[in-house]
């Protein structure tokens, strides 16, 4: 599984890192809602929890399925504007200023996106104006909860009201506590956007992209960048560009803004304790495939203990030597299992420093 852009004939002028102050307000958010999902904010997040006016609290409660469980694209509105190569604003306002820009259609299918099940790689019925998708958006946002079916049917009955409500709270949030976080952020930010900038001049889209997260990668003959997520999709850049959007908030998520007819953004961390080569998801899969079946967890429960012989195993385990022989290639194919020779003997061993790492490495991919 993974996420696909298609790069062909971009030209490297039209490549840009740039921070943007919205999309890093949109993680805050996510932050204060999801604080599992950042143990490493959890300190920030109380502070700001313990002082937040009561009213603003219950505002955010109002519409946390923009953030919540996912990032909305609303928070990235630069990559909606017609010609797909408009940059993110300098300021707060700047950026909401870009927000105001993406039309009415473009804003409820962004804001219903995940919670309603609308299309997101190709082109869809308008839910404004299409009555059996209005029927199933609303349906879907009813199973949510009365709190979300009342939000979703007012911004179906009136988009404007809701954008300026979106504008006027994400505004209240800034006075609150975002402009002190983002007079710290913004100066990394710039930084990291700086030196990514120097290695696209330098050394080209695929270096850059290894340095921003070893999840991405480029290949040149194919002209496409391929992000390693537990999920699928694929967009292109065409006529447009690709961003770059750097956050400080972030971590463990590397978003990709694949919407259709949108500009392509990959929303990465920075400053992050992300490991130097996080486990691709297609070996996290291997590793929980090979742990799930019951003799490989028997087997398990020995080699975690001391280092075996095939026939040893055979023997405690009452099967025969390639039945063992099988389960430890599936377990050493997962790269969960040491070997090394003593004679003329091979000694299997679990890697119990892998296995430790893995209830983290399966977070970190499922967050990624």
């Amino acid at each position: 599984m993974s996420v696909s852009i298609d790069v062909a004939g971009l030209r490297p002028e039209r490549v840009a890192v740039v921070p943007s102050p919205l999309a890093e307000l949109g993680m805050a958010l996510h932050a204060l809602s999801e604080p599992g999902h950042h143990p490493g904010l959890r300190g920030w997040v109380t502070g700001v929890s313990a002082r937040l006016d009561p009213h603003l609290a219950d505002r955010m409660c109002e519409a946390d399925f923009l953030w919540r469980t996912t990032f909305s694209d609303l928070f990235m509105p630069f990559a909606g504007l017609p010609g797909r190569s408009t940059l993110p604003g300098a300021t707060l306002a700047e950026d909401l200023d870009l927000l105001d820009k993406l039309t009415d259609e473009q804003f409820v299918d962004a804001a219903l996106e995940f919670t309603c099940a609308l299309p997101y790689c190709s082109h869809g019925p308008d839910v404004l104006t299409d009555a059996v998708l209005r029927r199933r958006a609303l349906e879907l946002a009813a199973a949510r909860g009365p709190r979300q079916l009342r939000f979703s049917e007012r911004l179906l009955d009136d988009p404007p009201r809701i954008r300026a409500w979106l504008r006027q709270f994400l505004q209240d949030c800034d006075e609150a506590f975002f402009a002190e976080v983002w007079s710290r952020l913004r100066h990394p930010l710039t930084a990291d956007a700086r030196h990514k900038t120097e290695l696209l001049r330098r050394k080209g889209l695929g270096e850059a992209l290894t340095a921003t997260s070893p999840a991405l990668s480029l290949d040149e003959a194919a002209a496409r960048i391929t992000v390693d997520k537990l999920g699928t999709g694929h967009s292109a850049t065409g006529d447009g560009g690709l961003l770059l959007v750097p956050t400080s908030l972030g971590w463990p998520h590397l978003s990709v803004l694949h919407r259709h007819a949108w500009q392509p953004v990959l929303h990465y961390p920075v400053g992050s304790p992300e490991p130097a080569a996080p486990t691709p998801v297609e070996q996290l899969a291997l590793r929980m495939t090979a742990l799930a079946h019951p003799v490989r967890m028997r087997l398990c429960r020995h080699l975690a203990r001391s280092a075996y012989t095939t026939s040893e195993l055979a023997q405690a385990h009452g099967m025969t030597a390639p039945e063992i022989s099988r389960h430890l290639g599936v377990l050493k194919k997962a790269g969960l299992l040491t070997t090394r020779r003593r004679g003329r003997y091979v000694l299997h061993q679990l890697d119990v420093t892998v296995v430790a790492r893995l209830g983290g490495d399966f977070l970190e991919g499922i967050l990624r």
